[in-house]
């Protein structure tokens, strides 16, 4: 169970990334939008994984 909540926080470290990139990429004059989504989409498994991780049943033996 430990590995799924390193893998959790691994799409964390890829949507702070892609923030970065974004804003990078905004104060330079390029396009960010894909880099936000990308971000967006890191957030999302990022909460998904953490909620699928409380729903699995705990085989404590």
């Amino acid at each position: 169970m430990k590995i799924y909540k390193i893998i959790a926080y691994i799409y964390l470290v890829f949507a702070l990334f892609f923030i970065y990139e974004a804003y990078r990429a905004y104060t330079n004059g390029e396009d960010y939008l894909i880099r936000l989504l990308l971000a967006g989409v890191a957030i999302f498994m990022f909460i998904f994984r953490l909620r699928s991780i409380n729903r699995l049943p705990q085989n404590k033996q």
